[in-house]
């Protein structure tokens, strides 16, 4: 799909300030893509629709979620991690678009998941780290990303499932599990 059309496509599901996050991941997932070797091309269409779904009405992220048998933990968590998985769904039957590589990026943009690809990494951490983020942690995160993809990404999910605690908030699963996962692949790497 041509990045003009998948863009219209998206901007006509987002607000104007999730368009302008939107064009931020694309723009740091194809600088991403480029220095560690991922897809460009399918790097980039992921970003475009990495949040499609996001302001889908909640009861039709849940009917979805039930309907095509997701999985039901989804609906114990946080609605945030809803668009991920219903997103790739939608851009898949609403889009077109039919790569699996490009809809499991979609799909764990949010949550992360065991054994991720190169693809899926860059998309979640270009999610996290694109130039309109303003969180503290972020700067150390893109610094990070300079030179370790998976050390940027434990760093990152290392913010996240902190900042969730001191709120109080449930963690998804399959988050603590793509962080033990990253760790424990990168010291078998340093051994």
């Amino acid at each position: 799909m041509e990045r003009e059309k998948a863009l219209q496509l998206v901007k006509e599901q987002i607000t104007e300030h999730r368009y302008q996050h939107t064009l931020g991941v694309v723009e740091t997932s194809i600088w991403l893509a480029e220095k560690y070797g991922a897809d460009v091309k399918k790097a980039e269409l992921a970003a475009i629709f990495h949040d499609y779904a996001k302001f889908r009405p909640k009861e039709e992220m849940k009917e979805i979620i039930i309907r095509e048998k997701m999985p039901k933990d989804l609906l114990e968590y946080n609605e945030e991690l809803w668009h991920a998985p219903v997103g790739a769904y939608l851009v898949e039957k609403e889009a077109g678009v039919e790569d699996p590589e490009v809809l499991d990026a979609i799909r764990y943009h949010t949550s992360g998941r065991v054994n991720m690809t190169l693809l899926e990494k860059v998309i979640f951490l270009a999610d996290y780290i694109e130039p309109g983020r303003k969180f503290p942690g972020v700067e150390e995160v893109r610094e990070l990303a300079k030179q370790s993809l998976d050390k940027a990404l434990i760093k990152s999910l290392q913010n996240t499932i902190l900042f969730l605690m001191k709120k109080n908030q449930r963690i998804y699963p399959d988050t603590f599990h793509t962080y033990n996962d990253l760790l424990l692949k990168l010291e078998e790497s340093d051994t």
